[in-house]
């Protein structure tokens, strides 16, 4: 249905969310999706914008990156349009619309939808994000459903389901976890909390903690106190290996009287004139 892929989006809150990103895997009204879409190729010509759509401006660069990724990779997720007398009106995708003009398309994929559809639809999304047994996960995914293909605000999305903005800010970011998390927290019923805080953890990290956090039942402040602890003996071995380099560094620059640096497994000598790489030469020799 749509592509993994998140496109730049600015500053401040939204650079924290992929807000583009709906994974059908973890989305629960993709039933009910499937029974008011219809995913097809529209003539660019044939679609119009939202006059009433409160964004008027397009930063030409981002619009220039988006079109040049575009001829590179095609539209990777389908624009959302209704049927109007004379062709289609954009309701959420028209960066990638005015993009897809810039990279010369002609056509571009869209799925339809009637008011009614897109009413229901909504509902239903909104109704499912208000169930107690979604995962994190899957109320995200609904979330950003509603952000993406409704052009909701993260305002809108918390007044419609009863939460505050920063609540629902904080359950989409849940979407950039790695894969590995993502189906942990569904297939193991794992809180928001604890995870959390694994959104800015590297990858490595991320699968050696996940079997003790569904084990042991980890709290949000064992996490933080395990990445906090990983990162400082990390930090303190690179200090280790950096000290160690700067003294095998003295001891070969005094045995060859050259400048000497040691970067991981290369060492490298350095001559000020011939005459000083005549004599380093003959000492290596």
């Amino acid at each position: 249905m749509v592509a993994k892929r998140s496109m730049g989006l600015g500053r401040g809150f939204d650079s924290l969310i992929p807000t583009n990103l709906v994974e059908e895997e973890f989305d629960p009204t993709s039933n009910e999706d499937a029974k008011v879409s219809q995913l097809v190729e529209l003539d660019l010509d044939k679609i119009v914008r939202d006059e009433e759509q409160p964004r008027k401006n397009f930063s030409e660069d981002s619009l220039r990156e988006l079109a040049d990724s575009i001829v590179e990779h095609g539209v990777l997720q389908p624009i959302v349009v209704v049927k109007k007398a004379n062709g289609y009106q954009i309701v959420a995708g028209e960066r990638r619309w005015r993009a897809s003009k810039l990279a010369g398309l002609k056509t571009i994929p869209a799925i339809i939808r009637t008011l009614s559809d897109q009413n229901r639809l909504e509902l239903s999304i909104i109704e499912n994000a208000q169930r107690e047994d979604l995962s994190p996960i899957e109320l995200a995914t609904a979330y950003a459903k509603l952000k993406t293909q409704f052009n909701l605000t993260n305002e809108e999305i918390g007044r419609r389901v009863g939460k505050s903005a920063i609540s629902v800010i904080n359950t989409m970011r849940l979407l950039k976890l790695p894969e590995e998390a993502k189906k942990a927290m569904r297939e193991h019923h794992l809180m928001e909390g604890p995870m959390r805080p694994l959104i800015s953890a590297d990858p490595e990290t991320v699968h050696e903690i996940l079997p003790k956090m569904i084990e042991e039942g980890w709290s949000a402040r064992k996490v933080e106190r395990y990445i906090a602890d990983h990162k400082k003996k990390s930090s303190e071995m690179i200090v280790k290996k950096t000290n160690t380099f700067v003294k095998e560094e003295a001891r070969l620059c005094k045995k060859y009287g050259a400048e000497v640096r040691v970067r991981g497994r290369s060492v490298t000598f350095s001559a000020k004139n011939d005459e000083e790489l005549r004599k380093l030469l003959e000492k290596l020799g």
